[in-house]
């Protein structure tokens, strides 16, 4: 069974949301904690925040498979992203809620691990590549944008509240000064959201590894505290509230695009 689809386009920009799979095989799913296998630490309903950017002809990247059975969000050697802070691994043992994934004694070991990463991790990152390496053929520049969403509250990863919008550009690395700025030009300009640029989230592995300003691809990762578009406790879309903050992705993605020095979406 394939472990992603990839909705091809032609304009300059790729959305990648590596959290939106939920899927777990019959064979990791029956070693799982009960609480793990409803899949808690999912990021909602990202792919559908996300799927207005068709009409801009963007490319888009979404799993099938949960973030429980790999992360595709983190690197191959499962080297912390975060040192000296509490986050998860390349196969989680643990969720946000700080609870196990796994009952007693049946977490992976090494070598399910290695054979995760090539069952599942690698082809994502094989057809995200492979579609960057297209439209920067096609475009010159192309933007890679990594939507992400989490619960506005975990004590286990954060401190207090998150706010809104959680713009990451691995401290100005993975993109150009110039993107940075339109994109905090553009949170600037309104005041329904709170917001921050490289805060608690800088841009996991994907937005650290593939931007390469210089190279012609520009990465930012944008996590959104899912209270801005659904219900955190009943995980309930919310087409209002959704129609608000993709109002503002759109302005964020157009400021964005505009900076590659290439046609704009239409």
């Amino acid at each position: 069974m394939d472990t992603h689809i990839l909705h091809r386009g032609s304009a300059p920009l790729l959305v990648s949301v590596p959290h939106d799979g939920t899927a777990i095989p019959d064979a990791i799913a029956t070693r799982m904690t009960e609480s793990a296998r409803a899949v808690p630490d999912t990021d909602w309903h990202i792919a559908r925040l996300y799927a207005f950017v068709s009409r801009f002809r963007a490319s888009m990247i979404v799993p099938r498979y949960s973030r429980y059975v790999v992360d595709l969000n983190r690197p191959p050697d499962d080297v912390s992203l975060y040192p000296g802070q509490n986050t998860t691994g390349l196969c989680p043992a643990v969720q946000f809620s700080g609870e196990p994934v796994y009952r007693d004694g049946l977490a992976p070991g090494n070598d399910e691990i290695v054979r995760r990463v090539e069952r599942y991790w690698r082809p994502y990152h094989t057809a995200l590549r492979q579609e960057l390496d297209r439209l920067r053929e096609r475009h010159g520049r192309v933007l890679l944008w990594e939507g992400h969403s989490i619960r506005g509250e975990v004590p286990f990863l954060f401190d207090g509240r998150l706010p809104d919008l959680n713009l990451g550009t691995a401290s100005g690395a993975s993109c150009s000064p110039a993107l940075r700025a339109a994109l905090t030009d553009v949170l600037s300009a309104q005041d329904e959201f709170d917001w921050v640029i490289d805060g608690r989230f800088k841009g996991g592995y994907i937005t650290r590894h593939y931007g390469r300003p210089a190279d012609g691809v520009e990465a930012v990762q944008l996590e959104i505290s899912q209270r801005v578009y659904m219900d955190e406790t009943t995980r309930v879309y919310d087409d209002a509230r959704a129609a608000r903050v993709q109002a503002l992705i759109e302005r964020l993605l157009r400021a964005a695009v505009e900076t590659l020095g290439v046609p704009a979406m239409a």
